[in-house]
């Protein structure tokens, strides 16, 4: 068997080469490296690139990843949110039917227009019924607000200390709503007390008042 033979790398020679293509090198005219140097530089630009590329990229999914996070948060905030109310939603159905059911109680002991003379008239024999006696009855100025309106009555009544107290509660009693304000309770030269009060009732508003108090608040707030 005929052996070949190898020409030995001259590794010290190789390197002499390739540190004298490193020598004089003009660094203002890479074009006229050897081609070593030249090659090397064009590596370095090209890893200098991907690397600035790369950090780039990282720094704007970094972003993007921390914005996700937050949107998660939110999400599953949300999420647990709205799965409470699902939960929840008969009691809530339930709760919501008590309420109706509260305000509907409430509304029938607003009088309607046509009643209040009726319970003006309740609120005149509660104090006759009490042997009180009558010094002022006066309604005042009908107060319309959002959903209903209210009649303020000045009344001043005499009488004994207990029965100006069951007239109190006989008012508080009455199957319409009616409340005593501004109460002021002085003696009579008789020996009785004389009460001061403004007597406040309210009522439903009618379909027409309804309508001239929604038009009252378009052009209020077209005004503004």
């Amino acid at each position: 068997m005929v052996k070949i033979s190898r020409p030995a790398i001259d590794f010290a020679a190789l390197q002499g080469r390739i540190q004298n293509q490193f020598t004089g090198l003009d660094p203002n005219d890479p074009a006229s490296w050897p081609s070593f140097p030249r090659y090397l530089l064009c590596a370095a630009v090209t890893v200098a690139v991907v690397v600035a590329l790369w950090f780039m990229w990282l720094s704007a999914s970094d972003e993007e990843l921390t914005a996700e996070k937050a949107k998660e948060v939110q999400l599953r905030q949300s999420y647990t949110s709205k799965l409470t109310q699902a939960v929840n939603l008969e009691v809530l159905k339930k709760q919501r039917e008590q309420v109706q059911q509260y305000v509907t109680q409430l509304e029938k002991q607003l009088p309607s227009k046509a009643e209040m003379d009726a319970l003006l008239s309740d609120i005149n024999q509660a104090g006759l019924g009490r042997s009180l006696q009558f010094e002022l009855f006066r309604p005042g100025q009908v107060l319309v607000k959002d959903y209903y309106a209210e009649l303020p009555i000045s009344v001043r009544v005499t009488g004994g200390y207990h029965d100006i107290g069951a007239f109190a509660a006989d008012i508080a009693n009455l199957s319409r709503i009616v409340t005593l304000n501004n109460i002021a309770i002085n003696p009579a030269k008789d020996g009785n007390l004389v009460m001061d009060a403004t007597a406040k009732t309210f009522r439903y508003l009618d379909n027409e008042e309804i309508a001239l108090q929604r038009k009252s608040v378009s052009s209020t707030g077209a005004k503004k």
